[in-house]
Parts: C-alpha cells; structure tokens; sequence
C-alpha cells in the first residue's frame, strides 16, 4: 500500500479549487496522505474560518474509516448502529465528521489519502472533494 505524494496531492488541490471555483463555493481543502497527516491546504478568499478545520476533519474522517464522509451520516444519526462514533476519536484530540465533504483517495483499490473540504453544502463539499479523487484516477 503507498500514500499520496505532494504532487499528487497538489493536483487533487488544484483540481478541488478549480471545481470550487466553478460552482461558486469558497472553501477550505485539505489534501492528507494516507497515515492521516496533512500535505497540501488551501482556504479560498471569503470561506469560513471554521472552514478550515472541518475539512481537515472530514479528510480524517474519510481515511480513518476507509470510506467517504457522507456514507456514514445515516449510521451516525440517533438510532443509528454507529451513532455517537464523531466523539471516537476526541481522546487523541481529533474529531470525526460524519457528513459529505470528506473523500477517501484510492489508486488501483487501494486507498492511499483522502480530501476534506468545508465551506458549502455537504453535497457540494463532496462534488468539490470527489474532483480532487477523480483528478488522480483518471
């Protein structure tokens, strides 16, 4: 199993500022290799200050968990089988984000980082963070 390179990672930034761009969503993008540490960020002019932080938190999410951010929400919602799993990681300081913005990163189906992107919609943080994945797979 390998993990992003910093070109890799910048090419996944690019692209996600790009389609932020496109859709008139500032944001903030964090780029994380695979053992979870940060290599590439940006915070668009006019994203939220928070911004910056949750999608730090969505990429960690999505490679803690092998899985992006929005496939989780149900499961974490009251009643759910994994409600009360955002709180997991708190003892080691990190919070888990259990809606869209976070992207698990895989090349050949092995998962090697992951994006996080915060400043719109959930869904609109997932199609910005999914650019940035699909930019390194094709």
């Amino acid at each position: 199993m390998g993990s992003l390179s910093l070109s890799q990672a910048q090419s996944a930034l690019e692209a996600c500022l790009a389609k932020a761009n496109d859709i008139g969503s500032p944001s903030s993008i964090a780029v994380l290799d695979d053992g979870r540490e940060l290599l590439a960020f940006a915070r668009m002019d006019g994203a939220l200050l928070a911004s910056a932080a949750i999608s730090q938190a969505k990429a960690y999410t999505s490679r803690s968990l092998g899985c992006d951010t929005r496939d989780v929400e149900g499961l974490a919602q009251p009643g759910g089988a994994l409600f009360g799993i955002h709180t997991a990681h708190l003892a080691v300081g990190r919070a888990l984000i259990t809606f869209g913005g976070g992207v698990l990163v895989t090349l050949d189906g092995e998962p090697v980082g992951a994006i996080g992107v915060a400043g719109g919609t959930p869904d609109q943080d997932h199609e910005i963070a999914a650019a940035g994945a699909a930019a390194l797979a094709g």
